[in-house]
C-alpha cells in the first residue's frame, strides 16, 4: 500500500498538479481583486450602488415584522467573477495549447517531426536511453520497444 502512494505522489503529474492549484489560487486572488475593486464598482455606479455586490437590492418582509434584504447584484457578480477567470483561463492556457497540438499534428501529416530537431529528449526518453545503455553494457539486447515504466 505504501509503495504504491510512493509511486502515486513521486508521479510527475502531482507535481504539476500542485504547481497548478497553487498557480490558481494566486491567480484567483488577482482576479478577485481587479473585479472587486475595479469593475464591480464601475457597474455598481451606474446602478447607483457603492459596488456591483449591493445593486439590485430586493426588500423582502419577514414573518417576524422586519425586512430582509436580497442583493441580485452579488450573485451577478459572482457570475461575472467566473466569466473573468474562465476566459483568461481558456485565452491564456487552453487556447495556446490547443494551437500548438494542432500545428504538431499537421507537422506530424506532413511527415515532418512534431517538434523541432533541437527540442531536448523528454525525461521517458531519457530515461529509455538510459536503461538501453545498462542493458547493453551488461551484454543484454536492448529492450527499445518496451516503455520505461516497465
Amino acid at each position: 500500500m505504501l509503495k504504491g502512494f510512493k509511486e502515486f505522489i513521486l508521479r510527475g503529474n502531482v507535481v504539476e498538479l500542485a504547481v497548478a492549484v497553487v498557480i490558481g489560487a494566486a491567480f484567483t486572488g488577482v482576479v478577485n481583486a481587479i473585479v472587486g475593486a475595479v469593475i464591480n464598482p464601475a457597474i455598481g455606479a451606474l446602478f447607483d450602488a457603492e459596488s456591483l455586490a449591493e445593486a439590485f437590492p430586493v426588500v423582502i418582509p419577514t414573518t417576524s415584522g422586519g425586512e430582509a434584504t436580497i442583493f441580485f447584484g452579488a450573485v451577478i457578480a459572482a457570475i461575472l467573477q467566473f466569466v473573468i477567470v474562465a476566459a483568461v483561463v481558456y485565452f491564456a492556457l487552453v487556447l495556446p495549447i490547443n494551437t500548438l497540438k494542432r500545428r504538431a499534428e499537421e507537422r506530424r501529416k506532413a511527415g515532418e517531426p512534431a517538434v523541432s530537431e533541437d527540442t531536448p529528449p523528454t525525461e521517458a526518453e531519457l530515461l529509455a536511453e538510459i536503461r538501453d545503455l545498462l542493458a547493453a553494457q551488461r551484454g543484454g539486447a536492448s529492450p527499445s520497444g518496451s516503455s520505461p515504466s516497465s
